[in-house]
């Protein structure tokens, strides 16, 4: 199956988050003009009796699973058992509703935390399961591994299009700016914004970046990624699995750099001038995480958004909707 009728029902979990709004706002770009989505206020994808109901009645041709419970380590940390408990409660609903009620197609978004803490670099897919997770957010990582599995078993037991695409990291409008849950980007840009001309003689603060500084990190813009999904959707299945047997399909820009680097940039994109200081006390995670990107570039796929320049949207985004997030964490 692939889409090719802009009449095409399609189903995004988690289309209030920043990936699912990405995707929606991206497919009725493109002119998708049947698109179905439920607020977690109204459908809880954790309970499986609902979300097979809601399958029933709304019948989707396709389902993209965006939904999920994310953060950063902080937040991974605190909730180990939120973060595989939830995950995986709404990767069974929604798979198992789709195979029940007949879905044409679905992309599952997983995540490049699934490989190894030291898997080869860039990273291939064919490096799941061969060594130890990053302890750090390995509670998440299992359940992420946990939902590409149960889409490789459906289609290996029942012949089911299932896909996932695993993602780098991942920024832009939308993103999460609470210093209690966010990642590493949206984090460093909301710290670097406030410290501007907060230094007792007017200067800019210095700006805590957590560990060494020194592991690199791949980061991909929220609106490439949808495109990706898309492009997903539109291809045969037969042209995907030729590309990637196992269903699995890495999404990234094909190059990282460290996140003292990532810092010097937002600092020059926000206008920050104040020192940057190491909190060595703080875990560095992962060394490096750089995807293998050969899958989706043999299929005709890369990203075409540079790392400036995201960062320029996002923060622009972000001074945009300042006021909401220096309201919410004073409450």
């Amino acid at each position: 199956m692939h889409l090719s009728d802009p009449d095409t029902k399609i189903y995004v979990a988690g289309h209030r988050g920043m990936v699912g709004g990405a995707i929606w706002a991206h497919l009725q770009a493109a002119g998708y003009t049947n698109l179905v989505g439920r607020p977690s206020g109204e459908l809880d994808l954790r309970d499986p009796h609902a979300t097979r109901a809601f399958f029933e009645a709304e019948r989707p041709d396709a389902v993209v699973l965006a939904a999920a419970q994310v953060g950063g380590i902080l937040a991974n940390d605190r909730y180990p058992a939120d973060f595989i408990g939830n995950n995986l409660a709404i990767e069974q609903s929604v798979i198992q509703a789709a195979h029940d009620t007949g879905v044409d197609r679905l992309v599952f978004l997983g995540s490049t935390c699934i490989y190894p803490k030291h898997a080869p670099q860039p990273m291939p897919e064919d490096s799941l399961l061969t060594g130890p997770l990053e302890p750090t957010n390995q509670w998440y990582a299992v359940a992420k591994i946990a939902g590409h599995k149960l889409c490789e078993a459906f289609h290996r037991q029942h012949g089911d299009d299932m896909v996932t695409l695993m993602p780098t990291n991942l920024y832009g409008p939308g993103d999460d700016f609470d210093l209690e849950t966010s990642h590493v980007l949206p984090a460093l840009l909301r710290k670097a914004h406030e410290a501007k001309g907060a230094a007792p003689e007017g200067g800019d603060a210095p700006v805590t970046l957590w560990g060494s500084g020194t592991p690199k990190r791949e980061f991909l813009y929220v609106d490439d990624l949808a495109d990706a999904v898309r492009f997903v959707l539109e291809t045969p299945e037969e042209e995907l699995r030729d590309a990637a047997p196992d269903g699995m399909l890495n999404v990234g820009v094909g190059e990282d750099l460290s996140i003292n680097d990532l810092m010097a940039l937002i600092q020059d994109v926000v206008g920050h001038d104040g020192p940057v200081e190491h909190d060595r006390s703080k875990p560095d995670g992962t060394p490096r995480k750089l995807v293998d990107t050969s899958r989706m570039e043999a299929l005709g796929w890369e990203a075409d958004t540079s790392l400036r320049e995201g960062i320029e949207k996002t923060y622009d985004w972000y001074r945009a909707h300042e006021d909401e997030f220096v309201a919410s964490s004073v409450e």
